[in-house]
């Protein structure tokens, strides 16, 4: 055994090479997946479903938006136990695949009033695939950094592909921002708004180029040389681990629901309700998105020091704390205090994000973790990213202030709290002398070490 973690050890590959990679890689596919968001609460609207209301033309875009997250626990359904079976690699080569081949197609799409029902129907089979993708990328990822990490820094490394929402989301915003700033009205709406799905095509290519020299993950030919792979991983994780499951998806909920309430909703309620100015709303949300990518490390780093499930109660606490005053900033229109609101939310928000790719796969069993890792985190995405569009469009449908958002936000909030509170922790002990020896997890605070 000693001697197989050596052998292991010495092909494995820079840290810094392997976190880079998975981190170039994830945000290449999130970029394809906020992209979609972006689009439908800008324009997709008019586009695809110009014989209703405004307001239910919204609501309709981003139905196909939530199916996206949808499919996701389908994509870990199908990738995991892939992941599982035959290697975290093969996952991440065709997860980013499938996504940034229906986020092309997006691209070409003809409107409503070119081929009629037809154009939301293919929209709404593209996002599924999109969602499909990514629902395998997640667990993919973060397992061949957190496999190759020490043991007493694994919650710093496997937080850097954390970082990649940020940045995909930035590039996908970036692009429609220049758009949008340099197009007229009319040729944004034409042709304008599809630049950005083409562009995923160039970033796919040098995503799995940088993905097919990274090598298989140590933990995984460790199972594989002895046998110890799951037969059925998917059947194993239902059977055996489904309370962990639920309450990984109920705990996640809240940073879906927080993320894309102030990068989906927002976006829609501050250009269509208020009347502010779409660059002025997307640059808002980019700057605060922007500082939330750049403390992630930070955070991540604070997870091995006080505790992965330390960081996410208290990443819930400050969501049900702020979430009243964020709504009221949003809706004074004004953007330094916009930004102010929103910042405040994804802080919050970052204190989960940045610990989970540690945090989730320390709580399942090497054989089944990457069936088990992804199924909690994509659930939390249907229960929480899936849905706060669409309630939150329809609790500010009125003429007052959205305080029903702010609501149905602290919801979310106390039950992943609750959830959280019911996991167990699972940071390893710290060594006296400060060194990165791996030592020892007790078993109790997760079901096997990394």
């Amino acid at each position: 055994m000693h001697d197989a973690r050596l052998m292991h050890d010495a092909r494995s590959p820079s840290m810094v090479r392997l976190a880079a990679a998975s981190l170039a890689g994830t945000a290449i596919e999130f970029y394809d997946f906020f992209v979609y968001g972006t689009a439908a609460a800008l324009v997709l609207g008019p586009l695809f479903f110009p014989t209703v209301s405004p307001l239910t033309g919204t609501l309709a875009a981003f139905g196909t938006f939530a199916v996206g997250f949808l499919s996701r626990p389908l994509g870990s359904a199908v990738f995991g136990p892939l992941g599982d079976r035959y290697g975290r690699r093969p996952v991440l080569l065709l997860s980013l695949l499938l996504t940034g081949v229906a986020t092309v197609a997006v691209g070409f799409v003809p409107p409503y009033a070119s081929i009629g029902t037809a154009a939301p129907v293919l929209l709404l089979v593209l996002r599924f695939l999109q969602g499909l993708g990514l629902g395998g990328e997640w667990g993919g990822a973060v397992l061949l950094t957190a496999e190759h990490a020490p043991e007493r820094r694994r919650g710093l490394w496997a937080g850097i592909p954390q970082v990649g929402p940020a940045v995909g989301f930035l590039l996908a915003n970036g692009v429609m921002l220049t758009l949008s700033a340099t197009l007229s009205e009319a040729q944004f709406r034409s042709w304008g708004w599809r630049v950005p799905f083409w562009a995923a095509g160039v970033l796919v290519a040098a995503g799995l180029l940088l993905r097919a020299q990274l090598p298989e993950s140590p933990r995984f030919r460790e199972l594989a040389e002895r046998d110890e792979r799951a037969a059925a991983p998917l059947a194993e994780v239902v059977r055996g681990h489904w309370r962990l499951v639920l309450l990984t998806a109920g705990g996640l909920a809240v940073g879906y629901a927080v993320f894309y309430a102030v990068t989906t909703w927002s976006l829609a309620y501050g250009t269509g309700r208020l009347g502010v100015d779409r660059t002025v709303m997307l640059g808002c949300v980019m700057a605060a998105v922007a500082v939330k990518g750049a403390l992630t490390p930070l955070a991540a780093h604070l997870g091995d020091r006080l505790g992965r499930r330390s960081m996410c109660l208290a990443g819930c606490t400050g969501t049900v704390i702020w979430m009243f005053p964020m709504v009221a900033l949003l809706r004074t229109g004004r953007a330094p205090l916009m930004f102010l609101g929103f910042l405040g939310a994804l802080l919050a928000f970052v204190a989960m994000l940045a610990v989970t790719a540690a945090y989730l796969p320390e709580l399942y069993e090497p054989r089944v973790r990457c069936t088990g890792a992804s199924l909690g985190y994509n659930l939390g995405g249907v229960l929480g990213g899936g849905l706060t569009p669409l309630v939150a469009t329809a609790l500010s449908r009125g003429g007052g202030p959205p305080w029903g958002v702010a609501a149905y936000l602290t919801g979310v909030a106390l039950l992943s709290l609750g959830c959280f509170a019911l996991l167990p922790e699972t940071r390893p002990p710290q060594p006296a002398d400060g060194t990165d020896r791996p030592l020892p997890r007790p078993m109790g605070a997760g079901e096997a070490a990394v």
